[in-house]
């Protein structure tokens, strides 16, 4: 029996210093290649700020004549379901990504638009190649777009990627990204101000399969519909700065 004037002890346990705790050096070790985006809590703003968007695709190359037609009309559908809360404003398709111009009136109208968007996209085309799984490789990265200026090389990045990547096939000087929403973009200086498909009926090759109507809706947003023509309106001749994003994307 134990006595009642024994007062029991805590006893101490001997931690280990060999493994676990935060130290230099510690958790997986990155795998090679492009780096994944982190999952941390995306600081987004969304009033009256439009965003550039980039999608990492594990389907490659996105950009083909067999492909791209079902991307571009994937994007056309988001809008003409989504249109009232996100909307794709600009686009380019590049061999293994996506760069997007999109307009959210709430981080929710964000998430909910770009998981449709991907969803949209990944289920058109498994269905296009008889295959099965992700299409998307990660997070997409989405970055806030907050000055004239700043919206103003958003859109020079964005359709004039293509001649970052400098592909034998297209980027010649004076012509425009036919991988993309260019030839309904409304600001090129050549064209003063109208789009290259409303004065020429080839500014999409009939190999691509040419829509009906503009795959991208208008910019409601000041900074993306007029803010960015404060600079000047833009030639086919620019070309692309660099800009921040996921490391390995361009």
């Amino acid at each position: 029996m134990r006595s009642r004037g024994n007062t029991p002890e805590q006893l101490t346990l001997p931690l280990s210093r060999g493994w676990g705790g935060a130290r230099s050096g510690a958790g997986r070790r990155p795998s090679p290649g492009r780096r994944s985006m982190p999952h941390r809590k995306r600081g987004l703003r969304f009033k009256n700020q439009p965003l550039h968007v980039t999608m990492c695709s594990l389907v490659r190359p996105l950009r083909s004549r067999f492909v791209f037609p079902t991307v571009r009309e994937a994007i056309a559908k988001a809008n003409r379901q989504q249109s009232g809360a996100f909307r794709v404003c600009e686009f380019s398709v590049q061999e293994d990504h996506i760069h997007l111009l999109v307009e959210a009136t709430t981080p929710l109208a964000l998430a909910r638009g770009m998981r449709g968007l991907a969803l949209r996209i990944a289920l058109a085309l498994n269905r296009l190649l008889f295959r099965r799984g992700p299409v998307f490789a990660d997070r997409w990265h989405g970055r806030p777009l907050t000055s004239p200026r700043e919206v103003r090389n958003a859109l020079v990045y964005v359709l004039a990627n293509f001649r970052k990547h400098r592909e034998a096939s297209s980027g010649e000087a004076g012509e425009w990204d036919v991988f993309s929403s260019a030839p309904y973009f409304r600001g090129f200086r050549e064209f003063g101000g109208e789009a290259p498909c409303a004065r020429m009926d080839d500014a999409v090759p009939r190999a691509l399969a040419p829509p009906d109507r503009s795959p991208v809706l208008p910019a409601s947003t000041w900074l993306l519909r007029e803010g960015w023509r404060r600079y000047g309106l833009i030639s086919l001749d620019e070309e692309p700065r660099q800009e921040r994003g996921p490391r390995g994307l361009r």
